[in-house]
């Protein structure tokens, strides 16, 4: 990078805090190279699909493992070829990983605003409770949103999109939950909950067979979130994130 600001006397970067930040030519930089990484790629796949076969590698982002899990079952049954590398964080942090190149395709409750990204919803879902077997709540089949008031609420850190739907409803509602345990992913959520800390929420989808909690639904509200999938503009027609993307079923 020191190179070529000193052969074109640009510069690309500029000093914020105790980091770096690219300038208006540093992002102007990095979307050229972008596209043209994304254009090798492409050249290499369909050079490979005119072979009959997709071959290389798949980089998925997701907020939670239990939604993409199923998808990703069957693409690497049809296209054994193809490496997957596989990792999960919050929405916005999915949203970081699609623009720095860092993963191919994006899993999240929330389309990617991005005017670089594209986002096609395939999926909805309902936010409902959970909660421990030893619960009060455990042995009622729904509770009214005000309820919460009284619990202590487990939730995702700021990020989750499926906690900034929740935390609007109840803004919009003036419900105030007194007690708040903040938890930093999916799995350590459910944990807390399964020990019995607090009321988690979650997307009905991700709440797979645990037989120390129990789902507990909203009955009067309905919120419900969108599961898109994400990728950049450019990468769509990649072959095999086109592969994966015919795998799903638009909304």
């Amino acid at each position: 990078m020191s190179a070529l600001e000193e052969r074109y006397a640009v510069k690309l970067f500029k000093r914020h805090g105790r980091g770096v930040i690219l300038t208006a030519m540093g992002r102007a930089l990095l979307e050229l190279t972008r596209r043209q990484y994304a254009m090798e790629v492409e050249t290499q796949q369909l050079l490979s699909s005119s072979q009959g076969m997709l071959s290389g590698q798949l980089r998925i982002a997701a907020d939670s493992p239990f939604l993409i899990m199923p998808l990703v079952k069957e693409f690497s049954s049809q296209h054994p070829g193809i490496r997957l590398g596989m990792n999960f964080g919050n929405t916005q942090w999915v949203i970081q990983q699609l623009l720095e190149g860092q993963v191919d395709i994006g899993i999240m409750p929330e389309p990617g605003h991005d005017a670089r990204l594209i986002s096609i919803p395939f999926r909805k879902d309902d936010i409902i409770f959970f909660v421990g077997k030893g619960h009060p709540w455990a042995k009622r089949r729904n509770v009214a949103l005000a309820e919460i008031e009284d619990q202590r609420l487990i939730i995702r850190e700021a990020g989750s999109y499926t906690r900034l739907l929740f935390e609007q409803e109840l803004h919009r509602q003036t419900i105030v939950s007194q007690q708040v345990l903040e938890i930093g992913s999916s799995e350590g959520l459910r944990e807390a909950v399964a020990l019995g800390l607090g009321v988690g929420i979650i997307q009905a989808g991700e709440l797979t067979l645990d037989n120390r909690i129990q789902p507990v639904f909203i009955r009067d509200t309905k919120l419900q979130v969108i599961e898109h999938l994400v990728c950049l503009k450019e990468a769509k027609m990649v072959p095999i994130i086109k592969a994966f993307i015919d795998k799903i079923t638009p909304l």
